[in-house]
């Protein structure tokens, strides 16, 4: 890392190893942390994994999405901690610790961007590049307090990151305020293919609120209950039905993209993994396909619902971060309970942007906006609009 403490442990400790930026540009004068999935020139991608780290040569190029930040003048910090191969969302990794959630030290930070979002969040960078597949951006932007964004997937290239799921994975950013992220975004991202028009359509979609639980919905409330919107479901088919086709998708681009490597490199598998793994292993390529058709059906009726002008007034995840000692039925069922609402945006390939809501036994709780394919810069505006007055 190039900074001089690091309270929070969210840093690599890589050799400190400059690397270029741009003297001047739109992001001048911020600094940016970048998540250990993505190659930065003259460092190793660890990917959380000692076995991966010890692989891995030391790489010649950046990734072009870290690049384009550098490239605006961003001054590059520091590679920071994932959970192991980023297939995770609580931000624990056995090998390399688990970074302090700067905003509730006692709880989880959440992952596998967890280095990415405590750099942000406590101040030790002003943004942060890090990948959401399941929620990895979305999670760990409400537990540590910030905002997030998971663009549109497909916008931002993925050249130079370990894939995990690739027709999920999406390069995400972190700030601690909705302006930074939108100007971070822009340099990152480009103009809108799609922008939202100045008095978009909101959508209270019931069937996602109604897996909060009664402080939950509270916040929600006082965030979005003066807005005039519209009553929708974006689970027709039942909220089981659609979290399997998720499971089952991204599961099945799991064990193409990354399950040979971790058989073939005789990597050590922890608990979560090991079972990840023996998961995707069982899926025969037949309900693979199936479920892929179920998906493209659930996007289309999602895309539908949202036409160009629709945005989803949407809880990012059920609960506040639970604390680092929760018994291990706590960890069994969470990650759960969180992807049955994250997987709305990752099943469509929609951006979503996180911004902090309020907060529950002191700890942070975030909730988002849910737009069209390609209005990501526009979402942020309109986050940044109506999140005015919120607090953590």
């Amino acid at each position: 890392m190039l900074i001089d403490k690091d309270p929070f442990n969210c840093f690599m400790p890589y050799e400190a190893i400059r690397v270029a930026h741009a003297a001047d540009g739109p992001l001048a004068g911020l600094t940016l942390a970048v998540k250990d999935i993505f190659d930065v020139a003259g460092y190793r991608t660890g990917s959380g994994c000692p076995t991966r780290l010890a692989q891995s040569p030391v790489a010649r190029k950046t990734a072009s999405a870290a690049q384009r930040l550098l490239d605006a003048g961003a001054q590059f910090v520091g590679k920071t901690h994932t959970d192991e191969l980023a297939w995770s969302m609580y931000g624990m990794n056995a090998h390399f610790g688990t970074p302090v959630n700067p905003a509730a030290p006692d709880r989880i930070p959440g992952g596998s961007s967890s280095g990415s979002a405590v750099a942000v969040a406590g101040g030790l960078a002003d943004i942060a590049i890090g990948s959401d597949t399941g929620g990895s951006v979305r999670a760990p932007a409400s537990f540590c307090g910030i905002w997030g964004l998971r663009p549109t997937h497909g916008r931002v290239c993925l050249d130079g990151v370990q894939p995990l799921a690739p027709s999920y994975d999406a390069v995400g950013l972190f700030a601690r305020d909705g302006a930074t992220l939108a100007r971070a975004a822009d340099a990152l991202l480009g103009p809108d293919t799609a922008a939202l028009p100045p008095n978009p359509v909101l959508l209270r979609p019931t069937d996602m609120i109604a897996q909060l639980a009664a402080e939950q919905q509270a916040i929600y409330v006082s965030v979005f209950g003066a807005l005039q919107a519209q009553d929708v479901e974006v689970f027709p088919q039942g909220v089981a039905a659609v979290y399997d086709i998720f499971l089952t998708t991204i599961s099945g681009d799991a064990k193409a993209a990354i399950v040979p490597w971790i058989k073939a490199s005789g990597m050590p598998l922890v608990r979560g993994i090991h079972g990840r793994v023996a998961a995707a292993e069982q899926l025969a390529e037949a309900q693979i396909a199936d479920a892929r058709k179920a998906r493209a059906n659930y996007a289309a009726k999602i895309v539908a619902l949202l036409g160009d002008t629709g945005v989803l007034l949407a809880p990012v995840v059920p609960e506040a971060p639970f604390r680092l000692d929760a018994p291990i039925e706590v960890f069994d069922t969470y990650r759960h309970d969180a992807m049955r609402l994250l997987c709305v945006a990752g099943l469509v390939g929609l951006p979503q942007v996180t911004f902090p809501a309020g907060s529950i036994d002191g700890a942070p709780f975030g909730l988002s906006l849910i737009g069209p394919r390609g209005s990501d810069l526009s979402l942020i505006a309109l986050a940044n609009a109506l999140a005015k007055g919120t607090t953590t």
